[in-house]
């Protein structure tokens, strides 16, 4: 920390110029990686070891030439290397999710009074943008429900993220299905 250089007095072990031409080898391969953003990590636990579970983009080439990306969830293996539990597409997940949307009380979401909201500030859109009038529906649970089905489906990452995590009890993936415990 002093600050001072001295001139080494040892036989270098190789080149200035191989040297240099490694640096810049270095420098080429320090590629940024990118950190991407799932829907569904951190929100569930596994089934079998209670590790978390973790996500993973693939990219598959079609016969047209074009690509598919797909988003595969699975356990995060942190407590058990050698857990079992299946890997499950994103859309495979998404169904499973709706399908627990059905059967949970609508006010464990935790979060109905921001849906409310939400769908009120939609109709006053519709009214005054479109100047279309949308009937009046007396079953307001089923349009709150309805309305977090469409959140998990056409949802942006932190939309989805935020109505999950406002579930009052925790989600457990095991074989391929979702479950709920308290």
């Amino acid at each position: 920390d002093s600050g001072n250089w001295y001139q080494g007095k040892h036989e270098p072990l190789i080149t200035r110029e191989l040297f240099d031409q490694a640096q810049a080898q270095l420098k080429r391969d320090n590629i940024q990686r990118e950190n991407k953003e799932f829907a569904f990590t951190k929100l569930f636990t596994c089934g079998y070891c209670e590790s978390g579970i973790s996500a993973e983009e693939k990219w598959k080439q079609l016969k047209d030439g074009t690509h598919a990306k797909y988003i595969y969830y699975s356990c995060a293996r942190s407590r058990d290397r050698n857990c079992k539990n299946k890997y499950i597409r994103e859309e495979d997940l998404i169904t499973e999710l709706l399908k627990m949307l059905d059967q949970v009380n609508i006010n464990e979401l935790g979060m109905r009074q921001k849906l409310e909201d939400e769908m009120a500030r939609f109709n006053i859109f519709q009214r005054s943008v479109l100047g279309t009038i949308t009937k009046s529906n007396t079953d307001h649970v089923t349009d709150i429900r309805n309305y977090a089905k469409y959140i998990l489906k056409e949802g942006t990452v932190t939309e989805k993220r935020e109505l999950l995590a406002n579930l009052r009890s925790r989600i457990v993936y095991k074989d391929k299905t979702l479950t709920l415990t308290d």
